[in-house]
């Protein structure tokens, strides 16, 4: 009998039974093994790490730091609770003011627009056609007046920054009032929009913006936009200080919490728009109708929030800052996806 034949007879039918159950042990072992590894890693990703989905890119970004004037274009910002900075230049912490301290914007001087901003050797930089550069100092004396200034309905402080860039100012915009440069101090309390929209959150703080300290817009918005229009529009039409693409149209309004860069952002409403939106960022021209006209028609809010937004258009989302980070061009844009 070859060796084979003895195995067989050594095999029988029990025998047999009793090596096919040991094999199935132990490959049963094995397979819990992986299953119980796969319950653990779901089991905490769930619980402790979100998923991040790439939902798009960030492909420009700007601070405006004097309410209404020319937006910086940058490669990278500094994302604070109070909004977005690089260097000692923070977004929309500079505002005009007329006599009786309310804020002046480009919705009744639109030539403020083609004033560019820029920071040298601690002074804030303003130039404007026909004007020499007004020089002022990013640090204010103690002496300079602090006055309560009115920003859409609401007390936020500001301090003077003196008589030359009162000067320049009113010179520039050819107007007999006595228009004022205020600058916001961190010592100063902020503005929180939740007083005005019910829809942000306690948390969420900001200075002379509009209503919020970050709002985003995708490139697909604006060319899909812009195929309803005779006269194209541009980014800098709407002024955000977020721009991404890699999305849909639109995009930017379904995300709830997104993460770019180290920061982490939190969708709360829409941006509602104004005559602002017919200024020309590049002549300073106030069209009064264009775009706002068309917006009206084609960007009303979901008919479940005419109780928010009422009949006024929408366009961009409004984001308030979860963490604190940085943001770079060409940084991913990750929806974050709860377990």
């Amino acid at each position: 009998m070859d060796r084979f034949a003895e195995a067989r007879g050594l095999l029988t039918p029990k025998r047999t039974m009793l090596v096919l159950a040991a094999g199935l042990g132990v490959a049963g072992l094995g397979l819990a093994a992986v299953g119980a590894s796969r319950f653990l890693h779901a089991f905490r990703r769930g619980h402790s790490d979100p998923e991040l989905v790439k939902v798009a890119e960030v492909s420009r970004l700007f601070i405006y730091p004097v309410k209404s004037c020319k937006g910086i274009a940058l490669t990278e910002v500094e994302v604070v609770d109070l909004g977005m900075k690089k260097g000692p230049l923070r977004d929309r912490n500079w505002l005009i003011v007329d006599e009786n301290w309310h804020m002046i914007t480009g919705r009744v001087e639109p030539t403020l627009v083609l004033v560019t901003i820029s920071n040298e050797n601690g002074y804030l930089c303003l130039n404007a056609p026909e004007m020499e550069e007004l020089r002022v100092p990013l640090k204010l004396p103690a002496s300079n007046l602090v006055k309560m200034c009115r920003v859409w309905g609401c007390d936020i402080e500001g301090r003077d920054c003196g008589d030359e860039a009162a000067h320049w100012i009113s010179t520039y915009l050819k107007n007999s009032k006595a228009f004022r440069l205020v600058c916001y101090e961190p010592s100063m309390k902020p503005r929180y929009p939740k007083e005005k929209a019910p829809l942000f959150r306690d948390k969420d703080k900001t200075v002379y913006n509009d209503t919020s300290s970050c709002m985003m817009m995708s490139e697909a918005t604006v060319e899909d936009f812009n195929t309803k229009l005779e006269k194209k529009v541009k980014m800098e039409n709407f002024r955000p200080v977020i721009v991404v693409k890699d999305c849909k149209p639109y995009a930017e309004d379904t995300w709830k919490g997104i993460q770019i860069g180290t920061a982490k952002l939190y969708r709360t409403m829409c941006c509602t728009r104004c005559i602002f939106t017919t200024v020309d960022p590049d002549t300073g021209i106030i069209d009064r109708k264009e775009p706002l006209e068309t917006l009206k028609r084609h960007r009303q809010c979901d008919p479940a929030e005419k109780h928010i937004y009422k009949s006024v258009p929408v366009f961009g989302s409004h984001y308030g800052i979860d963490k604190q980070g940085m943001i770079r061009v060409g940084d991913p844009v990750y929806m974050i996806v709860e377990q």
